[in-house]
């Protein structure tokens, strides 16, 4: 693969990959699913399954008012034919209620997505994400909040208080999601280069 090709396939991953937050943060579905392959999957802290049912899903938390941003940064990808594993900066914000006060709840980390090359076109086939660090602000600066701390430590550093406003607003959300470091990340990552080198299929 020459630097000029390896370039422009790099070019065509990351705008899948800018175009889908994007869509999904003004509520362009049909946008959202051009950025995917039919079959493919999604893993976050409150679902795990296919796009498709998290589109509905997304659709459904709109209609009750609950909203989120993503905002990306820098990605690079691994390219090995008509596969590429995209790893992309990014922070989710979420504004929620806790005992009657309004929170923003930011969490960083990555977006680390198996993409494929079908009919010349690149798509995500498997999207997860690294939960780095997240942090919990009140919009009144003068307020106060007292979190239940047995409830917050169920879930890691990476995303505790995200799983947190998320398990009260009813979501069920797993404590064992790929934070930094970890044995949760070894495997992700192990498990995508396997992939990416045809050694094993997707696991979804």
């Amino acid at each position: 693969m020459s630097d000029t090709f390896y370039f422009l396939e790099k070019l065509n991953i990351i705008d899948v990959v800018q175009s889908w937050a994007l869509y999904r943060d003004t509520g362009d579905w049909e946008g959202l699913r051009s950025t995917v392959h039919p079959d493919a999957q999604m893993t976050a802290t409150w679902f795990d399954g296919s796009f498709e049912d998290f589109i509905a899903a997304v659709q459904a938390s709109w209609r009750k008012g609950s909203k989120s941003q993503h905002f990306l940064g820098g990605s690079v990808a691994q390219i090995k034919g008509n596969k590429a594993i995209a790893q992309t900066r990014m922070s989710i914000m979420v504004r929620g209620m806790l005992d009657n006060q309004v929170v923003d709840i930011t969490c960083t980390g990555r977006f680390y997505d198996r993409v494929e090359k079908r009919d010349g076109k690149w798509k995500i086939l498997k999207r997860n994400v690294i939960y780095e660090k997240d942090r919990l602000d009140l919009l009144d600066p003068s307020a106060s909040l007292s979190l239940d701390a047995t409830r917050l430590a169920q879930y890691p550093e990476g995303y505790q208080h995200l799983a947190y406003l998320q398990s009260l607003q009813g979501a069920q959300v797993s404590p064992h999601l790929a934070t930094g470091s970890g044995a949760a990340l070894e495997a992700l990552v192990a498990e995508a280069q396997n992939w990416l080198h045809g050694e094993n299929p997707m696991n979804p």
